[in-house]
């Protein structure tokens, strides 16, 4: 092992030019699937006639779906169809993908989890449908998904990793380079690499606890 060779100024710049990617990927499929999952959640649980249906069969097909086929879905097979993407397209595309349905289950179920009687006591007072999950239902049952939502949001960011198998030039990607280089840069960069996942996620993990001692 070498750590002294890994570690050089060049290769940890390197490896953080990838983590950055990462960073950058995550932070884009979090933002969208969880507006998608949202509003996924939101049909399913209004069950609107059909729509419903349709999102339930949806969301339960990506979530029985390894995430790697969908990555290889959407970056190899798409482009048969004349929809071409470029890797990181491809990367976002798939965990927006597979984490919007993800994301759309823990908001039925936060949404489904909400006491029925203030529900029924806002529609009785005068409120719509639209308006009781604006100011009753999505507001306590937001609070009630915050660990389970800051969790998606954790194997998001590792799920990244499985991008490498499109060459994707994230933290793993520029990890095999490394590798490549030189054998003895194997476990020292490994153990870099799993430092700055450990970083990130451990923060968010953090966060997560805050937010629910204060709202839950």
């Amino acid at each position: 092992m070498d750590f002294l060779g890994a570690y050089a100024p060049s290769h940890l710049s390197f490896l953080l030019q990838g983590f950055w990617l990462t960073l950058e990927v995550a932070f884009i499929s979090i933002v969208l699937s969880f507006i998608i999952g949202t509003l996924i959640g939101i049909v399913r649980y209004w069950r609107i006639p059909v729509l419903s249906w349709l999102m339930a069969v949806l969301v339960e097909t990506i979530r029985n779906l390894p995430l790697l086929l969908i990555i290889f879905f959407t970056y190899f097979a798409l482009p048969e169809v004349g929809i071409k993407m470029s890797k990181m397209s491809a990367a976002i595309v798939a965990l927006v993908i597979f984490e919007s349905a993800m994301l759309a289950e823990i908001v039925r179920s936060g949404l489904a989890s909400i006491d029925r009687g203030q529900i029924e006591a806002a529609r009785s007072s005068g409120l719509s449908a639209a308006q009781t999950m604006r100011y009753i239902i999505l507001p306590q049952g937001l609070r009630r998904m915050v660990p389970p939502i800051v969790s998606q949001f954790i194997s998001l960011l590792k799920d990244t990793s499985l991008a490498v198998v499109i060459a994707l030039p994230e933290l793993m990607n520029h990890v095999q380079i490394i590798n490549g280089r030189n054998v003895n840069y194997v476990i020292p960069s490994y153990i870099m690499a799993a430092l700055m996942y450990f970083v990130v996620n451990y923060a968010l993990s953090i966060l997560s606890r805050k937010l629910e001692s204060k709202y839950v």
